[in-house]
C-alpha cells in the first residue's frame, strides 16, 4: 500500500503550479506566426535545446522501472547504448542537414522528395508513433494513485496540466515547461538512490542481493532479442522530435553540438534510473506487479516530503515527454493533415490549426487511456509496426543517392508496415522452431523494407545507366 502525508501533496501540487507556471509565462508572447508558434522561431538556443531534448527523451518510467526490476542491466544495455549511438550518427549525419532544410515536419521533407502522397502516408504513421496516449495514461495513473481520483477524473487532470499552456504559448512553452522538469527530473531520482545507498549500502550490498544475471549486461537474454532492440534504436533517425528540436535550433551547430550534449544526459539519467531499479529489486524482491517498483521503494526508503520530490521526478519525467508528444501530435494534425488537405499556401493559419489539432489528439488521448488501458502494451507493436516503414523513406531523403522512385517507396512503406503485423499474428505458429519463434515483427518489417528499397536503388541505377 503507498501512503501520502500533506507535505508530499504540498510538493506535488508546488510542482504543478510550477510547470504551468513556466509553460503560461514564457508562452504568453508566442504570436500566431507559423514558425514562432511551432518552433519559437528557429531561435532556440544550447542550453534549451539541451534540457528540452533530454527531458523529452523519457516518458515511459514506470516501465523502465519494470524493465530493471526484471532484467537488472539488460535494461540499460538495450534501452539506454544503443541509443546513445543512433543519437550520436543523427548528429552527426543528420542534424545540420535537418536544420538547413528550414522545415516544420518530416512529412514536409518527404513531401518534397517523393510528393504529396508520400508526406501523406507519413503523416498517419507519424501520428501514431506520436500519440500521447501511453504517456497519459501514465500520468492518471500517478494522480489516481497519489489523489484517490477515479481514471477518468484523472486522464482529464492530466490533459489539462499537459496541454492548457501549449494552445496558445506554442512549442515556446513546450521548451520553458521540459526545461523546469529536467532539473525535477535527475533531483528526484538522485535523491531517491542516496537514500538506497545511505539505508542499505553500496555495490556490496547489490551483489549480495540480487539475482548473478541482473549484474550482467547482456541479462542472460539470447542474441536475437538483443539485436531487435538495437535494431529499434535506428527510430532515432526519423524520430519527430529530434527532427522538430534541429528545426527549432538557433543555428546547425546547435543542433549537433546539442544532441551530443545531451546524450551525456541521458547516460546520467540512465544511471540514476538504472541503479534506482536494481535497488528496488534487491531491497523489495516479492513484487507481485513490478510497474510499480518506483512507487513502492519510494514508499519502502523516503521519508514525508523527499516522497514527494520523487514523485514529482516520476511526474515530470512523464508529463515532460507528454507534453512534447503533445504539441507534436497537434503539428501533425494541423500541419500535415489540415493545412495541406485544405490546399492553403499562407502559413498565417497554421497555430490555429495546430491548437484544432491538439484538441483532437486530446480527446482521441483520453478516449484511448480509458478504454484501452492497457495502450501501453501494445506500444511495442505500434513501434514494430511503424517505424520500419519510416526509417530508410526518412534517410533517403537527406542523401540522395539512396532515393528511388515515389511509386517504389509509397509500397516499400506499405509493405514494410503490413509484414511486421502479419508476422505478429502468424509468429505462434512457429513455435516448434526457437528460430523463427524469436524473430520479432520489427525484424520482419525491416528486411521487406530493406529489400524494396535495394530494388529501388538498383532499378534506378539500371534506368540511369539507359
Amino acid at each position: 500500500m503507498v501512503s501520502f502525508k500533506p507535505v508530499d501533496f504540498e510538493v506535488i501540487i508546488i510542482f504543478f503550479l510550477v510547470v504551468l507556471s513556466f509553460g503560461f509565462y514564457f508562452g504568453r508572447k508566442t504570436t500566431s506566426d507559423a514558425s514562432d508558434y511551432l518552433l519559437s522561431g528557429r531561435k532556440v538556443g544550447f542550453f534549451l535545446f539541451v534540457l528540452t531534448t533530454v527531458s523529452s527523451w523519457y516518458g515511459g518510467i514506470l516501465g523502465v522501472g519494470e524493465f530493471t526490476y526484471r532484467y537488472g542491466l539488460l535494461s540499460w544495455f538495450t534501452q539506454g547504448i544503443p541509443y546513445y549511438i543512433f543519437a550520436i550518427l543523427f548528429a552527426i549525419f543528420f542534424a545540420k542537414k535537418v536544420r538547413k532544410a528550414e522545415l516544420y515536419t518530416i512529412p514536409d521533407k518527404l513531401t518534397i522528395i517523393y510528393g504529396k502522397k508520400v508526406g501523406l502516408l507519413s503523416a498517419i504513421f507519424v501520428f501514431v508513433l506520436v500519440s500521447p496516449a501511453p504517456y497519459l495514461l501514465m500520468t492518471a495513473n500517478l494522480i489516481s494513485l497519489m489523489f484517490g481520483t477515479g481514471i477518468f477524473v484523472s486522464l482529464i487532470l492530466g490533459l489539462l496540466l499537459s496541454i492548457s499552456y501549449l494552445l496558445n504559448g506554442g512549442f515556446k512553452a513546450n521548451i520553458y515547461a521540459d526545461a523546469i522538469q529536467f532539473f525535477v527530473m535527475f533531483g528526484g531520482f538522485a535523491i531517491a538512490l542516496f537514500f538506497a545507498i545511505h539505508n542499505y549500502g553500496g555495490m556490496t550490498y547489490l551483489k549480495n542481493s540480487l539475482p548473478h544475471n541482473h549484474l550482467q549486461f547482456t541479462g542472460g537474454a539470447s542474441v536475437t532479442y538483443i539485436i531487435v532492440w538495437y535494431l529499434i534504436a535506428l527510430w532515432t533517425f526519423a524520430d519527430p522530435g529530434f527532427h522538430q528540436r534541429s528545426y527549432a535550433a538557433k543555428s546547425a551547430n546547435v543542433a549537433m553540438y546539442g544532441i551530443i550534449i545531451s546524450v551525456f544526459f541521458f547516460a546520467v539519467f540512465d544511471f540514476l534510473t538504472t541503479s534506482t531499479g536494481l535497488y528496488a529489486r534487491a531491497i523489495l524482491p516479492n513484487l507481485s506487479n513490478p510497474t510499480l517498483s518506483y512507487p513502492l521503494l519510494a514508499e519502502k526508503i523516503l521519508t514525508p516530503g523527499w516522497k514527494g520530490i520523487f514523485y514529482a521526478a516520476m511526474f515530470a519525467t512523464i508529463m515532460s515527454t507528454l507534453n512534447s508528444f503533445y504539441f507534436l501530435s497537434g503539428t501533425t494534425v494541423g500541419r500535415d493533415f489540415i493545412f495541406k488537405l485544405k490546399k492553403v499556401k499562407e502559413e498565417k493559419n497554421l497555430k490555429y490549426y495546430t491548437v484544432y489539432g491538439l484538441i483532437i489528439s486530446g480527446v482521441l488521448s483520453i478516449v484511448l487511456a480509458f478504454y484501452i488501458p492497457s495502450v501501453i502494451e501494445i506500444w511495442y507493436l505500434v513501434g514494430s509496426i511503424c517505424i520500419p516503414a519510416m526509417i530508410l523513406p526518412v534517410v533517403s531523403s537527406y542523401y540522395t543517392r539512396l532515393k528511388i522512385n515515389s511509386k517504389i517507396i509509397i509500397i516499400e512503406m506499405m509493405a514494410a508496415s503490413v509484414s511486421s503485423l502479419a508476422w505478429n499474428f502468424v509468429r505462434d505458429y512457429f513455435s516448434y522452431s526457437k528460430i523463427l519463434s524469436e524473430v520479432e515483427p520489427m525484424l520482419i518489417g525491416l528486411a521487406v523494407a530493406s529489400v524494396i528499397h535495394t530494388v529501388g536503388i538498383i532499378l534506378k541505377k539500371n534506368l540511369s545507366f539507359e
